[in-house]
């Protein structure tokens, strides 16, 4: 296979086992544990317990709040306004020290309560699935908390069950064990007793059971080998939990512009100082006051109050629609989004087999109804027909089945087959033999009347060399009867006979092909197809002892083709994907064959299919060539997983990667945005995960991705509104400082501004309704940050314009107050009045312009993403908040006290309304001039 450096990561992640339990002779194990069959008593497992550990897993606890509130300090702008506020704290200003404080603490508190919560709803998932053990303790078998089992415990298990921990198996009846979660193979492992050569590979330890996988059917006893970190899954999370996490393209946006902040700020006060110092006769003292005035003013305070709960909003509506964000800057890297991997089974599909087709009596059928849900008919030719057709074949596929029928409480879901709304009812046991069980349901079929009318007297079990299962019954008519099930040809060559309308005839050769092609027929649309046959005459030696002499002379039934249909509304998702630029790959371990007719199905694009054989003969370059244009990848492997993510990811890619195993975690945990299934995934993945989907459903990844979308386009808004507006307030006040006219504006009003009549519409554009084309623009290159070329122009540009807008407004009631009668000439003729008279009128202005022109602004940069003013009610009210606060801050006697203003009269008003509509109309004329240079956005 070739290999890469990604590969080689993933080796050290996977870790292949060197135990060798699989090859010690039973003896040999129970003296290395120092056990008994009869287990361990209380005493010696208590103390184990406290030698070995608990049966737990790195990272199975989650996050400790502490860490998640250091985490919140990360930003370099959290430290920008830490600094700020010390400074303002030194120099007097308490009330601008306090107000930045607040905000700060406003930012931390909130972003961890939100990451908190988030990991919060991990846990409780995990309390909801929290398993016990059965074990033999003291020489009774005794139930207890799966985390208190030890090594040297004998533990019993049977379908349903969660394996506690790694274990050697000592009895088996009929075992099979679901191994997905560890080894990725879809199809359940038989188990049995026995030695086995110790170069054995994992997915191969038939004698084994290993921790976190499920028991499909059976039951088994076996002994504790290895617990907690030492067990097989244990091994790949430690290794896990020491790869490095990555930032978020965004997180390191943010990161980045904070030290640009940072650095612009000194820089811009260094310059102002340095003027001020060496060509005028400012004291230092007004000198260093004017820089602190500058330096507020350049820092966004509202930003990452903005950002955190904009992304919070987001992560909060994704929940609502299942899809648990566990780390908040994730939000917006799935607006970058463009490469979705995802499983098949459950993702794509319903994971619950159906069977969909049936041959008997020498006929096709078609069974109607989906899932679990026992309503259908049986249709020839789309017309219906008597299930007495095909009782016979539905009578063996329920007789030779080992599904456990019970029922719980709970809403009718389509799953009920008693009255509804009460009783649900529940399977356990292999998603194939549920099918056959459901199929005969929906014929008539009682699971207790058949038992009953039929016991079940003998089995010979299925395994994965047989590729068949036969159980011996009683009959009715005091007879023993045999019923096979399995891969057709299997049975096929069992069977010398066939029943057709109640007579059984010979099979021919000629018939045996029509079968063949029949199946691969069936095969060919995706269907899973088992074949059926019973023997009428079993000898009564074998009847309760039966062996694989029984499958002898066997009579043909029938066959039955199942398929795990796909989610409704998988194909509009796809379709979705697909409009907005997004390419979506399947990965799945099923066959090539049934790859493709699912692939066909819910839409993909191509029906080009490559297979893990086929990856592992192709070098990284020639997989790099041809990843493009592949959108299936069948009977793969979780490291294939993880080497596509790295090639795609290599040619650029912003890839969303899904998985649910423990294999699947390396992959998961290094895509950009890593996925985990909520329902059938692992606690491993969960935690190496960015999102977890609650109902493990490809549509939700389309909705997230939807919403990722329009969170980015709501950050791009409102990071172009405060940036554009800090950039006007620094350029107005560094020109007034360089016409010698002092501050034109005071620290706090300008903190004012920032936090509170620019942070109040900003947050409330953080739910702006997704602009109409939000799906249908292809994803925006990961290299694209939030501030794009576009953005910066627009900084630039409108701080201009409020700077040429909004300072002769400061010049002319500022001078106005100091001279009567005086006029632009007089300005420009150099007379000079007293600084101090007539300012506070002119700082009133220019602090009241500045809120007009942003409520001018926010409206301007919406309606660039097609929405209209009365789009977003919060706003509306928001605007009206900020506009009735300034009119407070105006005409109370508190707030002219606290913000040293002066009531403006009507003729000021009258100003300002003027200065805003040359504004408005700079900008209409800005934004024609940068539509020819820049894209929309």
């Amino acid at each position: 296979m070739a290999r890469s450096a990604y590969s080689e990561y993933y080796e050290e992640v996977e870790i292949e086992s060197e135990s060798d339990w699989h090859a010690r002779s039973l003896e040999d194990v129970y003296e290395t544990l120092e056990t008994t069959e009869e287990g361990l008593s209380t005493d010696e497992a208590r103390e184990r317990l406290e030698r070995e550990g608990p049966n737990e897993i790195e990272g199975e606890e989650g996050i400790s709040p502490l860490q998640i509130f250091v985490d919140q300090y990360k930003p370099a702008l959290i430290w920008v306004l830490i600094v700020a506020t010390a400074v303002m704290a030194v120099v007097g200003h308490t009330i601008d020290a306090a107000v930045i404080a607040g905000v700060v603490v406003f930012i931390t508190v909130f972003g961890f309560l939100q990451d908190y919560r988030a990991e919060q709803s991990i846990q409780a998932l995990k309390e909801m699935s929290t398993t016990h053990a059965l074990v033999r303790r003291e020489g009774e078998k005794t139930e207890i908390d799966a985390t208190n089992v030890v090594p040297g415990d004998v533990i019993f298990v049977e379908s349903g069950d969660i394996v506690p921990a790694d274990a050697r198996i000592v009895a088996e009846s009929n075992l099979s064990v679901d191994e997905a979660a560890l080894t990725g193979e879809s199809v359940g492992v038989s188990k049995e007793v026995g030695q086995i050569e110790e170069e054995t590979s994992l997915a191969e330890r038939e004698n084994m059971l290993y921790k976190d996988t499920v028991v499909e059917r059976g039951s088994g006893t076996a002994v504790v080998v290895e617990t907690g970190p030492e067990s097989e899954i244990g091994q790949i999370a430690t290794a896990l939990e020491e790869a490095e996490d990555r930032d978020t393209p965004f997180e390191a946006e943010m990161d980045r512009l904070g030290k640009l902040i940072a650095l612009g700020v000194v820089g811009i006060v260094s310059i102002i100082a340095i003027t001020e110092l060496v060509i005028g006769d400012t004291q230092p003292l007004q000198v260093f006051l004017t820089a602190v005035g500058i330096a507020v003013s350049a820092v966004p305070e509202g930003l990452p109050a903005v950002v955190t709960l904009s992304l919070a909003l987001g992560a909060r509506r994704m929940a609502e629609k299942n899809a648990l964000v566990r780390r908040l800057p994730i939000v917006e890297a799935l607006g970058s989004v463009d490469v979705v991997c995802t499983d098949k089974t459950g993702t794509l599909t319903e994971e619950e087999m159906t069977v969909q087709r049936i041959v008997a009596n020498r006929e096709t059928y078609e069974v109607t109804g989906t899932g679990y849900d026992t309503e259908g008919e049986f249709l020839q030719d789309d017309d219906p027909v008597d299930a007495d057709r095909v009782a016979e074949v539905l009578r063996c596929g329920m007789l030779c089945n080992n599904v456990d029928v019970g029922t719980r409480e709970g809403e009718d879901d389509g799953n009920a087959a008693g009255d509804a709304g009460n009783e649900e009812r529940t399977y356990l046991g292999d998603p194939t033999e549920i099918a056959l069980f459901v199929a005969a349901q929906k014929a008539g079929f009682d699971h207790e009347e058949i038992a009953t009318a039929y016991p079940r007297t003998g089995e010979v079990d299925f395994t994965s060399a047989r590729k068949r299962m036969t159980t011996v019954h009683e009959t009715p008519d005091g007879g023993t009867a045999a019923y096979m099930k399995g891969a057709p040809e299997t049975v096929i060559e069992r069977c010398d006979r066939e029943l057709v309308d109640g007579d059984v005839v010979e099979l021919t050769d000629k018939r045996r092909d029509e079968l063949e092609h029949r199946n691969e027929a069936f095969a060919e649309d995706a269907l899973r197809v088992m074949g059926f046959a019973y023997r009428p005459d079993v000898p009564d030696s074998q009847a309760t002892d039966p062996d694989e002499g029984i499958e002898q002379g066997m009579v043909f039934l029938g066959l039955q083709g199942m398929l795990d249909p796909p989610r409704p509304e998988v194909p509009d998702a796809l379709a979705g994907c697909l409009d907005a630029g997004i390419n979506v790959v399947m990965i799945t371990g099923d066959n090539a064959v049934t790859a493709r007719a699912v692939g066909k199905e819910v839409g993909l694009r191509s029906a080009t299919v490559i297979t893990g054989s086929d990856l592992e003969a192709m070098s990284d370059e020639e997989l790099r060539d041809v990843v493009d244009d592949v959108d299936i990848f069948a009977r793969t492997s979780p490291e294939h997983k993880t080497r596509i993510l790295q090639t795609l990811q290599d040619k650029g890619h912003t890839v969303a990667m899904t998985g649910d195993g423990v294999n699947d975690a390396p992959a998961v945990k290094n895509a950009d945005v890593g996925v985990a299934m909520g329902i059938r995934g692992t606690d491993v993945t969960e935690q190496a995960s960015d999102i977890v989907l609650l109902d493990d459903n490809f549509a939700t990844i389309r909705d997230a991705v939807r919403g990722g979308r329009r969170i980015f386009d709501n950050v791009r808004k409102f990071v172009n509104y405060l940036l554009s507006g800090n950039g006007g307030e620094v350029t107005m006040i560094f020109s007034g400082t360089l016409a010698g006219l002092g501050l034109v504006i005071t620290p706090i009003q300008v903190l004012w501004i920032n936090v509170v009549t620019d942070g109040i519409p900003a947050l409330t554009m953080g739910v702006d309704p997704a602009a109409s084309d939000v799906m249908e623009r292809d994803p925006r290159p990961p290299e694209e940050g939030v501030i794009t070329e576009r953005i910066v122009t627009s900084i630039v540009g409108i701080a201009l314009f409020m700077t040429v807008c909004l300072l002769p407004l400061f010049t002319l009631n500022f001078y106005g107050e100091v001279i009567p009668g005086y006029d632009v000439t007089g300005a420009i003729l150099g007379w000079s009045p007293d600084y101090e008279v007539g300012r506070d009128l002119a700082q009133t202005m220019v602090f009241t312009g500045f809120v007009v022109f942003e409520i001018v602004r926010i409206q301007a940069i919406r309606y660039r993403y097609g929405l209209g003013l009365f789009s977003n009610n919060w706003l509306v009210l928001a605007v009206a908040i900020a506009i009735t606060l300034q009119l407070l801050v105006l005409y109370t006697s508190t707030g002219q006290l606290l913000f040293d203003v002066e009531p403006l009269a009507l003729v000021h008003w009258a100003q300002i309304a003027v200065a805003a509509i040359v504004f408005a109309l700079l900008m209409a004329i800005f934004v024609k001039v940068q539509d020819r240079y820049f894209e929309r956005y």
